[in-house]
């Protein structure tokens, strides 16, 4: 599912929402391209519950070193989110661990990804899955609240 299909977009404008709610600011303005999720170079997955409604998302994209502080080899995790009364069946950890084995087949070798404070879940979920905090990165990289961790992928 490409980054720019309607409901795509319509569970990104929902995340920016609970961004706004959890940090009191204008959500994530890191910019993103539809173009930096496609095949081989990264992949955007949405999962839908029994009705056709989008539930979940989540994507990676390539990263490699630069000013911003990522290393070569890297996949950066982007927009994974799960909405509200989707919550605590297990979608997030599918969504990651298939994230996980895609960049893992591109050829990528560390996973990594930036969150806030203000999202303890998705804190528990990727520290039960693995990832460790690292130095910080990306956009985000000098705000305080910042959390970035990484896994290997090899």
């Amino acid at each position: 599912m490409p980054f720019d299909h309607p409901d795509a977009v319509k569970l990104n404008d929902q995340v920016q929402l609970e961004y706004v709610a959890r940090y009191g600011d204008g959500g994530d303005i890191t910019p993103l391209d539809p173009a930096m999720f496609a095949p081989p170079s990264g992949l955007y997955l949405m999962a839908y519950d029994a009705d056709g409604r989008a539930v979940a998302t989540g994507g990676w994209r390539t990263q490699d070193e630069n000013d911003e502080g990522y290393s070569d080899g890297d996949a950066e995790l982007k927009r994974m989110f799960v909405i509200p009364e989707a919550r605590g069946v297990g979608l997030a950890r599918r969504i990651l661990a298939a994230l996980e084995a895609d960049a893992r087949a591109a050829g990528r070798t560390r996973m990594v990804l930036e969150t806030g404070d203000q999202q303890p879940e998705a804190i528990a979920l990727y520290t039960s899955s693995g990832y460790v905090p690292c130095t910080k990165f990306g956009l985000y990289r000098d705000y305080p609240n910042s959390r970035c961790f990484a896994k290997p992928l090899g």
